[in-house]
């Protein structure tokens, strides 16, 4: 059965295709959810109402992008939503979603080869709330300012004044101070 035909099915209620579209995307989606929540419990309640919200808002899903992207992007609002709810900080990230020095981009980005995964992770949850968020969607998730403006509701501006800012804080973090400790 072809994604699209299941899609139809569901936006006419059919329980047998929204299981299948879930069971498609599932865990995909926890893994989302998980890079941003703490608690895995809390972070299969955010993929559920993810999937509630999504199979209500069907009708919405114009397929101008892939059902997978239009759906990890409710994730990752369920996710900030429920983070700002609790007033929480951002969690640890698994080391195969990680890419915080993207040379590529900026050669100034450049950390120390004995900093270590922990220290990166402790780094970004150290990072101010708005930092996290933009420096998560954006070198994490891999999300473009355009789309973290919508995400997070903020112009593309702040989303590039922010990620500019959080980097610069994230390096500063990880750079080893004078008597060889870090912040």
């Amino acid at each position: 059965m072809f994604q699209v035909d299941i899609i139809e099915q569901c936006k006419q209620n059919n329980r047998k295709a929204q299981l299948q579209l879930y069971n498609q995307y599932c865990d995909g989606m926890y893994v989302v959810a998980k890079r941003f929540l703490k608690d895995a419990a809390e972070a299969e309640d955010v993929v559920q109402e993810a999937f509630l919200r999504a199979f209500t808002k069907l009708d919405q899903y114009k397929a101008e992008v892939t059902f997978g992207a239009w759906l990890k992007r409710i994730v990752i609002n369920k996710s900030i939503d429920f983070l700002k709810s609790k007033k929480q900080e951002l969690v640890e990230l698994e080391e195969v979603h990680l890419k915080v020095v993207d040379t590529t981009q900026d050669d100034k980005w450049l950390v120390d080869d004995a900093i270590t995964l922990n220290d990166v992770k402790m780094a970004i949850n150290k990072l101010p709330e708005k930092y996290q968020y933009v420096v998560m969607l954006y070198l994490i998730e891999g999300y473009d300012h355009q789309e973290i403006s919508g995400i997070l509701n903020i112009s593309e501006v702040a989303s590039r004044t922010q990620l500019s800012r959080g980097k610069s804080k994230l390096q500063e973090l990880l750079t080893l101070k004078k008597d060889g400790t870090r912040y």
